[in-house]
């Protein structure tokens, strides 16, 4: 990690897979993370609490397919309809499920734009620096992928988990 820099961990699409979502995060604390984020599609509780035991602050949006999202608000207050809109490390951060909920003069005023629904992962630099860390879950694509972003250069990995 170079000088003050904040790494973020990238979660999309966890569909519900823990043992998946265990070793995203674990992979994700080992290289450094210092917050979690996460575009949506958990599904029920068991997987947001892998989030909210995990030790590390972490911000998300609701996704198509998260259908406690009662039950979810109870458990956490750190999950947001979409979009969402957070600083971090100085940089503006908008999350989002599905790209396509964001409109376009939404993408402007912001750094990063987090999302996720396609299940593939996606870095196109901007700006805004646009970024799905892809399936966390691994069952619709076979690759279980996050993300990690430091937000001083902007620049985003994407990790097999």
């Amino acid at each position: 990690m170079k000088g003050n820099s904040v790494l973020v961990g990238v979660i999309s699409d966890s569909h519900d897979n823990v043992p998946k979502l265990r070793a995203a995060v674990e992979l994700l604390r080992r290289r450094g993370a210092q917050y979690l984020v996460h575009a949506g599609d958990y599904v029920a509780l068991f997987a947001v609490k892998v989030l909210t035991q995990s030790g590390i602050p972490f911000t998300g949006v609701f996704g198509n397919n998260d259908g406690e999202r009662a039950g979810i608000a109870r458990l956490t207050t750190d999950i947001h309809p979409e979009p969402f809109r957070l600083e971090l490390g100085g940089r503006r951060i908008t999350l989002v499920h599905h790209l396509t909920k964001l409109p376009a003069d939404e993408r402007t005023d912001t750094d990063v734009i987090v999302f996720g629904h396609t299940h593939l992962p996606h870095v196109e630099q901007g700006p805004p620096l646009l970024l799905n860390p892809g399936e966390c879950c691994g069952w619709v694509e076979g690759r279980c992928t996050v993300a990690m972003l430091d937000l001083d250069t902007l620049d985003a990995s994407i990790l097999d988990v």
